[in-house]
């Protein structure tokens, strides 16, 4: 069942496309780009497209809470007390989900949106400005895409089969595979790495048989980057975990009420590549000097 009415989902897709076709237009225009952190960066677009996301879904979800990356003060909803523990209807937008491609000039970035009710992802949006390829759904909805103008139809998952013996495909960041990387291919040599800009369409690229397996290892991702995606991933059947197995969390300890990082390492993946894969990626992640 959709977990919003049919005038709120067609208001929300005509904001998301309509902010990332903008988006995909001043790529091609100057802007100014800030770092906000060691290898963190922002642009006057992803400032000016948090600005019209936030207002139009206030319009559209007037109860609910709205938290966006660029503007800090709507984090205090998660930390007063609305947090995605409690009753309220939570709401993660990223303007522009993987910024370094679009600063770039590459094609990997998405406007994404994710639902969070009682600490659990319930339905997330994906919106590929480039492609024009928006994917939605949750895990008890389904999942749908959607490409320009033709009409809404069901998303497939595809789980591609796990033979060790054989090629098979793991997503990694650009930071996870310089740091673990090298470790990670002594141990399966038949690993074939696959990197993209956006969380979000990392996460699709194992929802659709790209991949089994997708491995977030160093901690910087935060709520925003997430919700949307890992909502997608558990109505593909997809396994969200940790290192050790456990759930990924949405709520204190495991979120930092300050930033909303995720304090787990997150493995998204096909549960036969989760089942085989994880506890070597363990091992492989603490003698590099992860802790799990």
């Amino acid at each position: 069942m959709p977990p919003i009415c049919p005038s709120d989902l067609s208001a929300l897709h005509q904001l998301l496309v309509a902010c990332g076709d903008y988006a995909s237009q001043q790529s091609q225009q100057p802007f100014q780009v800030f770092e906000k952190g060691v290898d963190d960066y922002v642009t006057t677009v992803d400032r000016l497209l948090d600005q019209k996301l936030l207002a139009g879904m206030q319009t559209i979800f007037p109860a609910d809470g709205i938290i966006t990356e660029e503007n800090r003060a709507t984090i205090e909803q998660f930390r007063r007390g609305d947090r995605p523990g409690g009753h309220r209807t939570l709401w993660f937008v990223d303007p522009i989900d993987g910024t370094d491609d679009f600063i770039q000039g590459r094609d990997h970035y998405s406007v994404m949106v994710g639902q969070v009710i009682q600490g659990i992802p319930a339905a997330g949006w994906v919106y590929a400005p480039v492609g024009r390829h928006l994917v939605w759904g949750g895990p008890d909805w389904g999942l749908f895409e959607q490409t320009g103008a033709g009409a809404p139809s069901p998303l497939k998952p595809k789980e591609p089969p796990f033979d060790p013996t054989q090629g098979w495909g793991m997503v990694i960041g650009d930071k996870d595979e310089r740091r673990f990387g090298a470790a990670i291919a002594r141990r399966f040599p038949q690993a074939q790495f696959l990197s993209l800009g956006s969380f979000g369409l990392k996460v699709l690229a194992v929802i659709t048989g790209q991949a089994g397996i997708y491995i977030y290892l160093n901690r910087r991702v935060k709520l925003w980057d997430t919700t949307g995606p890992l909502a997608l991933a558990r109505a593909a059947g997809l396994v969200c975990c940790d290192l050790a197995g456990r759930p990924i969390r949405f709520t204190e300890p495991d979120v930092d009420p300050q930033t909303l990082t995720h304090r787990q390492p997150i493995v998204v993946g096909w549960p036969s590549y989760v089942e085989a894969l994880r506890s070597p990626l363990g091992e492989i992640a603490a003698a590099v000097g992860l802790v799990r």
